[in-house]
């Protein structure tokens, strides 16, 4: 690992990003030098807007793929390797909106079934019963769970905790597959028990559970979208859903506003109520 590397890893450190945007982070720098070949420290404004314009047009990278390596370039000509103006002439850029994938309690409760595999399964489960991200529920620990209080200590986006209400059902079905999983360190431990169940294993449980059952594709991501539009449809406050998410802005929460069958089921069109024409006569 070259110097400037290892400098712009403890920049991100000091800074309390997760391990994950550190990963990510460094692959987009490593693929800026690449294309270059050259150390980014001896590239400016001209070569960045160039290699996002690459990204953009020529590689065809998604909205995320490309503001992920917007805010690696400006991270790190901002604060490893400070050029002035740069971080300023570096746009993101903006993706569209789309609505969620929301599926039904019953779509929810088929797929769960369907789930094979103890870890997995119960993940999954825990995912949907608390609103969690995949990379959150991954990383629970025994000590996570609270249940004199009923909650889970979550760690969230930036190093945030937050705690999540623990579904008295969830909590039952935890207590016996802890007895019979017995696992160490993580709650959902992968192969090899030091490490938590991995991504990729938790992504193809769920594809398989769709193809066994005919259904729509659902991720653990869906079941967060799920969550929060059930909750919703149930009639659960929105700031409250907010701070269960972990979202900074409500206006992110808002977003399933639009999605819940139950308010527009009770919306009465404006051509329902107008009068209707004498009839006239023959």
């Amino acid at each position: 690992m070259t110097p400037l590397r290892q400098r712009f890893i403890d920049d991100l450190q000091l800074r309390n990003r997760s391990p994950r945007t550190i990963e990510v982070y460094v692959y987009h720098l490593r693929e800026y030098a690449g294309f270059f070949q050259q150390s980014p420290d001896l590239l400016g404004l001209g070569h960045a807007h160039r290699y996002i314009l690459y990204l953009l047009n020529d590689k065809k990278v998604s909205w995320s793929a490309y503001n992920q390596a917007v805010s690696a370039l400006r991270f790190f000509y901002r604060v490893t390797c400070p050029v002035d103006g740069v971080v300023t002439r570096l746009p993101y850029g903006k993706r569209p909106r789309k609505l969620p994938a929301v599926r039904s309690t019953e779509e929810v409760a088929r797929f769960l079934d369907a789930v094979r595999g103890r870890v997995p399964r119960m993940l999954l489960r825990t995912a949907y019963a608390a609103g969690l991200r995949l990379n959150e529920v991954r990383h629970l620990t025994p000590q996570s769970i609270d249940s004199a209080r009923m909650v889970l200590r979550v760690l969230g986006k930036g190093q945030k905790e937050r705690l999540v209400a623990l579904s008295p059902v969830l909590l039952d079905e935890l207590r016996q597959y802890y007895r019979e999983v017995k696992p160490g360190a993580w709650l959902f431990p992968g192969k090899d028990p030091q490490n938590p169940l991995s991504a990729a294993a938790v992504q193809r449980a769920s594809h398989q559970a769709c193809q066994r059952t005919g259904l729509p594709r659902i991720t653990p991501h869906t079941l967060r979208h799920c969550y929060a539009t059930h909750l919703l449809e149930a009639g659960t406050d929105l700031r409250l859903i907010q701070a269960l998410l972990g979202h900074h802005r409500v206006g992110t929460t808002v977003g399933y506003t639009h999605v819940t069958t139950t308010g527009l089921a009770r919306v009465v069109s404006p051509l329902d109520n107008l009068p209707q024409p004498t009839p006239r006569p023959s």
